[in-house]
């Protein structure tokens, strides 16, 4: 086995995933809101407008009550950026058969591997906690919906740091290559605009 600690530098803002205990009514208020009329025409523009009202996501908390990354999180991540990259000739990724049953039986996340009962990964948070709001728009028979989604945000300049335990010491390049590939797709809500990317690091 070996065991590498890595730092998570969060490079755009990243959201909560974690469904709210209370279910708040996503409205639109244009005073609340810097590009308020940006969205207003756009929404306009598709005619039909249905406005849900969603659960907010958060983040987890600690038994602190401080906002934190859950290790399955990354771990999910690893099987995201290796479905990803298999595809591209050439990877290491590529070359990796079965590559779910290998993260999931030989690849461990640990906010510290000498304490492998907890799962809870502090955040080192700059600046304040914020809300994201943002359209959700999808063509139905019924026409155009959109609705509006909250999730709970931390800003950019953020991170984690956390234990990888692998088996296999072969595989830690291509631990490596699935964490480069965050900068481009990183962790958690709305990753494919760019939130959630990250940098990282070995860190001692």
């Amino acid at each position: 086995m070996e065991t590498i600690r890595v730092k998570l530098t969060f490079i755009d803002d990243v959201l909560g995933s974690q469904p709210a205990d209370e279910n708040i009514r996503s409205t639109y208020i244009a005073s609340k809101a810097p590009d308020a009329m940006t969205i207003e025409e756009e929404v306009a523009q598709l005619g039909a407008i249905e406005v849900d009202e969603k659960g907010m996501t958060v983040f987890a908390r600690d038994l602190d009550g401080s906002p934190c990354m859950i290790a399955y999180q990354i771990k999910g991540f690893f099987k995201a950026a290796c479905g990803a990259l298999r595809r591209i000739e050439g990877t290491r990724s590529s070359k990796l058969k079965a590559y779910k049953k290998i993260i999931d039986e030989t690849v461990f996340v640990f906010p510290d591997a000498d304490d492998p009962s907890s799962r809870m990964i502090p955040i080192d948070i700059i600046g304040e906690m914020g809300v994201c709001q943002r359209p959700l728009r999808a063509a139905t028979a019924q026409g155009e919906r959109v609705a509006l989604s909250s999730s709970e945000s931390i800003s950019a300049g953020s991170s984690i740091e956390f234990d990888i335990v692998i088996y296999d010491p072969k595989l830690k390049d291509t631990v490596f290559e699935w964490l480069d590939h965050g900068r481009f797709n990183g962790l958690s809500q709305w990753r494919n605009s760019g939130k959630g990317a990250f940098t990282w690091e070995v860190v001692d």
